[in-house]
């Protein structure tokens, strides 16, 4: 917003009823078009319309998703500023607000209802998977260790998952971004950062392998448990490099080698565990050093997993130094 103009264009564009009831949601959290309609009750094209006004000026962002699309406040400029000061200046009792606010908790209810149908779903695999290694809190609690006291301003966490990485360190950023290629995951991704009440990070429908950079460039990139599934990792890295800002880190956390076959064969697993070796050869080959490493030996040595957490540093600096 250089000009006269410009300025009454967005001006025009935030000043509507619903337009800011629209953009009052969006604060809460990133909605779809079909979770926007119903909780305002209006029609999908006006709601369309409204949105691609408040995009087109730069106030909300949208990401698509194949044939649905995401909306949420924009990150940064002049727009998105102007957005959470409108938004800020709304009175909590407005009815419109209270009523629209109402039907977004209807809307995160069911959307955490269908998260735990999935959930049942893959239950037993999970807790196969869960009984073969070290508890998670040990792991949590080194990533939280090589995080520190560190607040980065973008963490983006490739193969989120469920989200669990955004959860964990929403303290430590100050936008996350999760990226996926399950949009069964990424429902319960959703649901769980709702439910947490963490509204500043959203989750993206994308191929790690070959990485969109759209989501800009992080300070910290989390590959919790991913690697393992592809069978060039060392190409998954090489794409992360492409996200990383300089002197930026990475955290890597995944399997030491193993031998239990069936998670090739029941799991989709295509690498059988890493080897340090391994992940210094394609950390080098991405322009990345090994900072620091550390593992965590299963309860049963005979038939557990030992789990390994890797910290990566550009080779341009340390960011913890």
């Amino acid at each position: 917003m250089n000009d006269t103009a410009d300025l009454v264009g967005v001006l025009r564009a935030a000043g509507e009823t619903t337009r800011l009831r629209l953009l009052a949601l969006l604060a809460d959290g990133e909605q779809s078009v079909k979770d926007l309609t119903e909780i305002l009750g209006q029609s999908q094209p006006r709601v369309s319309r409204h949105l691609k006004l408040l995009a087109d000026a730069g106030l909300v962002s949208r990401n698509a998703e194949g044939a649905w699309a995401y909306y949420g406040l924009a990150d940064a400029g002049a727009g998105g500023d102007l957005a959470r000061w409108l938004v800020d200046r709304l009175s909590e009792d407005d009815p419109d607000r209270l009523r629209d606010r109402k039907r977004l908790e209807a809307v995160r209810s069911s959307q955490q209802a269908q998260a735990a149908e999935y959930f049942a779903k893959v239950a037993d695999s999970w807790d196969l998977l869960r009984s073969l290694h070290v508890p998670e809190e040990a792991v949590e609690a080194a990533i939280l260790a090589a995080v520190g006291d560190r607040v980065v301003d973008t963490l983006i966490d490739l193969g989120t998952g469920t989200g669990r990485m955004l959860e964990l360190l929403a303290g430590h950023y100050r936008r996350g971004v999760g990226i996926d290629a399950s949009r069964e995951m990424m429902a319960v991704a959703r649901a769980k950062l709702a439910a947490a009440s963490i509204n500043h990070a959203q989750v993206r429908l994308g191929d790690i392998a070959d990485l969109d950079t759209a989501a800009g460039r992080a300070d910290l990139i989390v590959i919790h448990q991913v690697l393992h599934y592809f069978d060039d990792p060392g190409r998954v890295l090489g794409q992360a490099r492409r996200a990383l800002k300089p002197g930026g880190e990475m955290l890597i956390v995944d399997f030491a080698p193993h031998g239990l076959e069936f998670l090739r064969t029941h799991h989709a697993h295509r690498r059988l565990g890493l080897s340090e070796v391994q992940i210094a050869q394609w950390a080098r080959a991405a322009g990345l050093r090994v900072a620091g490493f550390s593992s965590f030996p299963p309860t049963d040595i005979a038939e557990g997993l030992t789990v390994c957490l890797w910290r990566l540093c550009d080779d341009n600096g340390d960011p913890s130094q």
